[in-house]
């Protein structure tokens, strides 16, 4: 049975989650991690400084199953099963040793799957103490604390595979560290827990850059059902263009952008489901698409909640049940599609500050076949061309039919899906003296050709497409631009 358990699907930073829920259980306000190479007898230890356990508690902590999953929790409970530290440890190593103080009683336990392989009998042996080579591993308790436990795992043969070296065991730290600043980020965020690796605190990751001005955030939705209130509240992320390099790559979280995208459930503020779009959908179920990547939602649930959410002995699986999958799913569509446009219009707004149309060069033209890009005529600098064009006027709009028709597509998406990024427009990464020679054409001709004052051809663009990303060389325009042929 136990060998079979160690196939639940735990990676080692889920299984290290589920260790850390204990000592929060536990009322911990530290929890060290240590990660010591050593081939396979490489050791990885989590302590804490939490209330600890008595004999009896301990030994009913390190039996399988020892709670009811359907008896009545503690609000603030964030375990289920009675499975998690068992589960998660075998899932890694073949030796689990627990020792746990409390008010001045030491006590140790350990399960070594090798003996109990070894045995002739049935009996499921509980050794106690620790194996007379792990002493020294245990030693920050025994020399430090007054109350606390540490979890030992030994033999990690799950971890510690052929082929596997140092470099992936550090490798293999960072992915913890990731995984855990996000997990526990709301606990991390403040004073009510720190977690630190090989003596490196763990720094919050928020998943939702909520301190980012240019975030956009719902008010958080309350919706009442029998087994307690669950909260929404829906986020879309700023565009790549809006944020600081640094802050951009570490916003795209642990498995990047695309994979990022969707719903956190969270139970009692732990993370369990990060970035899933939970099945939801019209028709058939959401995909993860490059569209679609800056829509996050927070999606708080009770703890009374696990049976009818489905939620898994690893914590890692959720399904909204039926009686709100409706609203989940209109709340998502309005954030999804907030998303699109943020994307689309790598974040600048559709209006003008006076609350103008912006005149844009491009217009989605839908029709019963599908969609289709049209180059709109009636934008300012282009209207101006074919008003002026006189008996070429015919070859212009010919050239821009041909330009409508050719637009490649495919290429696009694909260069966009494979980069992981927006393909430059806007004049995007071009120097100021460029943006200045077509501005002062296009300035030029607004006022000497076509009559405008300098204020108006000024404001006029201001609200055109792509030189309202431009005010401070607008306001450098001079009052009576020079003839040019």
């Amino acid at each position: 049975m136990l060998e079979a358990l160690r196939g639940l699907g735990y990676s080692t930073a889920t299984a290290l989650a589920d260790i850390i829920d204990n000592s929060i259980a536990a009322n911990a306000r530290k929890v060290d991690i240590l990660f010591k190479w050593n081939g396979k007898q490489s050791v990885i230890s989590v302590l804490d400084d939490g209330s600890g356990m008595d004999d009896s508690e301990l030994d009913l902590a390190m039996r399988l199953g020892e709670r009811n999953p359907v008896a009545e929790r503690q609000l603030h409970d964030l375990g289920r099963f009675g499975l998690g530290l068992k589960t998660a440890s075998f899932s890694q190593c073949r030796r689990l040793t627990v020792a746990s103080r409390k008010a001045g009683n030491l006590n140790c336990l350990r399960w070594d799957l090798d003996v109990l392989a070894a045995c002739e009998d049935d009996g499921w042996h509980l050794l106690e103490g620790p194996d007379e080579n792990s002493m020294g591993f245990l030693a920050p308790l025994y020399a430090t604390q007054d109350a606390g436990t540490i979890v030992l795992w030994e033999i990690p043969d799950r971890i510690i595979t052929p082929g596997f070296c140092e470099q992936d065991f550090l490798d293999l730290i960072d992915r913890v560290e990731r995984h855990l600043a996000m997990v526990f980020h709301r606990f991390i965020s403040g004073s009510r827990l720190q977690i630190s690796i090989n003596g490196k605190r763990v720094e919050p990751w928020d998943p939702f850059l909520t301190r980012h001005p240019a975030t956009w955030s719902s008010p958080t939705e309350r919706i009442l059902t029998e087994y307690g209130a669950v909260e929404v509240r829906c986020h879309v992320l700023p565009h790549k263009d809006r944020m600081e390099t640094r802050d951009h790559d570490s916003a795209a979280g642990p498995d990047g952008w695309t994979a990022q995208q969707g719903f956190y459930v969270y139970r009692n503020e732990r993370l369990l489901v990060s970035g899933s779009w939970l099945g939801l959908g019209r028709g058939r179920s959401w995909t993860k698409e490059e569209a679609h990547r800056l829509a996050r939602i927070r999606l708080d649930i009770p703890n009374t909640a696990d049976a009818e959410w489905k939620i898994d002995v690893r914590k890692s699986s959720a399904r909204p049940p039926v009686s709100i999958r409706e609203r989940l799913t209109r709340l998502a569509e309005d954030t999804r599609e907030r998303a699109r446009r943020v994307f689309a219009h790598r974040g600048q707004p559709l209006r003008t500050g006076n609350n103008e149309p912006l005149a844009q060069a491009w217009r989605t033209e839908h029709f019963k076949g599908g969609i289709r890009y049209r180059i709109d005529t009636e934008h300012p600098i282009i209207k101006s061309v074919l008003e002026d064009a006189g008996a070429i006027e015919p070859q212009i709009r010919a050239m821009l039919r041909i330009i409508e028709e050719t637009i490649p597509v495919q290429r696009i998406w694909l260069d966009t899906t494979e980069a992981r990024e927006t393909p430059r427009t806007g004049f995007a990464g071009e120097p100021p003296a460029v943006v200045e020679a077509v501005l002062a054409v296009v300035y030029r001709n607004m006022v000497l050709r076509k009559g405008l004052s300098p204020a108006q051809a000024r404001a006029r663009l201001l609200s055109t497409e792509p030189f309202n990303n431009y005010p401070e060389l607008i306001s450098t325009l001079p009052d009576e631009p020079s003839v040019k042929e």
